[in-house]
């Protein structure tokens, strides 16, 4: 493996942007040439996107046109920065990627998982992480987290259990990639338990 593709997963509040952040910073404190985007919002036409999807004011936004905006935020995230990272053999650490979509527009919204996969395969042109990992947190728990909260973010409790028991399904039908994390522990302790599983992927791209 010469290319190394982070992905970050978990429900709001889980902690999962604190630590792919921390991640990125420490990397680069080691000398490795990587870069830290996320979903949606991670060029100048995705941060478009990005405010219709989170903006309040969007009730009415229906579930497939939220589907497609994903999407689209997705397909010019791979081709604008993924993608010339990796060929550039960057570390690409990303907050959020593909499986956001199954556990929010597929488990969520009850959109076809099949339908999604198909469509997730066109807009990222097959590319996916090496790595995802999936910082687990109680709904309860990570909602009480937030304080200024965005369109997703104002969704049930029961809508975030629904998307939690996917992405731990995701988990077990991708045990070699998907790595879960106890979101309940410390930043410090997160940090730590994601770093033993790290250094041994830097070891194969050296």
């Amino acid at each position: 493996m010469k290319k190394l593709f982070i992905s970050f997963e978990g429900i709001e509040g889980s902690g999962k942007s604190t630590q792919a952040e921390k991640l990125y910073k420490w990397l680069n404190s080691e000398g490795y040439d990587c870069i830290f985007t996320k979903e949606p919002g991670g060029t100048e036409i995705s941060k478009k996107i990005r405010n219709i999807l989170l903006d309040k004011e969007n009730t009415e936004l229906a579930e497939l046109a939220e589907l497609f905006l994903y999407l689209a935020d997705r397909a010019q995230h791979i081709k604008e920065v993924i993608e010339p990272a990796l060929f550039d053999g960057k570390i690409v650490i990303t907050d959020r990627f593909f499986d956001s979509t199954i556990a929010y527009q597929g488990k969520g919204r009850e959109i076809s998982e099949e339908q999604i996969r198909t469509m997730n395969e066109i807009a990222t042109d097959g590319i996916s992480p090496n790595l995802t990992i999936l910082i687990d947190i109680f709904p309860k728990k990570g909602l009480k987290r937030i304080k200024c909260k965005d369109r997703m973010e104002l969704e049930s409790e029961d809508f975030y259990k629904r998307v939690r028991q996917e992405y731990l399904k995701i988990a077990d039908e991708n045990p070699n990639r998907v790595k879960v994390f106890n979101g309940v522990l410390s930043p410090e302790e997160i940090e730590k338990d994601i770093r033993k599983v790290i250094k041994p992927l830097l070891e194969r791209i050296k």
